[in-house]
């Protein structure tokens, strides 16, 4: 695995582990034992987890999803802890970095915004870099349904656009702050909007993510 993914990987799992079965996330619906559930479901059982984007599959991700979930909590953290079995994509190196360490961060602030007392993470440069590069590659897919033109911005200046039109409204942020709102996480996402007003209200409300 690579340094960040599985660094991410057991950050989240410790989170997981703190926070116990119950708590709530910023994924609406899920509680920490739904999400540890659908972490060890899309890396151990790809013929259910297709169902994330393939809507037929769906019901039959939800049914996978509840028999995991059913599982004893701490079942659910070993898994996901001892990370995908040998034959799974997400085994290979470059998957993984390419996919898990932007998941797991954005999971792990799942957890952690969810609660009253949590404080912002600082993130390491390099890691903050790679997070940018993730978001390059994907602001197209996830800014497709945003109903008003969406740039994103670094502080340093760097952008990136996630949906072409008008009017446009930019958000600026730290990398990580930007891979909360592209992900549909917008009202714990510490960024700032410009616009014109109904522009950005609608950027904020629009239903950001794959």
């Amino acid at each position: 695995m690579s340094t960040h993914a599985k660094r991410e990987r057991l950050l989240l799992a410790d989170l997981l582990e703190g926070a116990g079965p119950g708590a709530r996330t910023l994924c609406e619906g899920w509680t920490t034992r739904d999400l540890a559930a659908h972490l060890v479901v899309r890396e151990r059982r790809p013929d259910a987890a297709a169902g994330v984007l393939v809507k037929p599959l769906a019901s039959r991700l939800a049914r996978v999803q509840e028999e995991f979930a059913a599982k004893p909590y701490e079942e659910l953290l070993q898994l996901f802890r001892t990370g995908p079995p040998r034959m799974s994509p997400f085994a290979l190196k470059q998957v993984d970095e390419a996919a898990n360490s932007f998941e797991f961060y954005v999971h792990a602030e799942d957890v952690r915004r969810a609660q009253p007392d949590w404080t912002p993470r600082e993130l390491d440069p390099v890691f903050a870099d790679a997070l940018w590069s993730r978001i390059e590659r994907g602001a197209r897919v996830f800014g497709r349904r945003s109903p008003v033109g969406l740039v994103l911005r670094r502080p340093d200046g760097r952008t990136a656009v996630a949906r072409r039109g008008v009017p446009v409204v930019t958000v600026t942020g730290e990398p990580g702050e930007l891979a909360l709102f592209l992900t549909g996480r917008q009202e714990s996402a510490r960024v700032e909007l410009e616009g014109d007003k109904e522009a950005v209200a609608a950027a904020r409300e629009a239903k950001l993510g794959i």
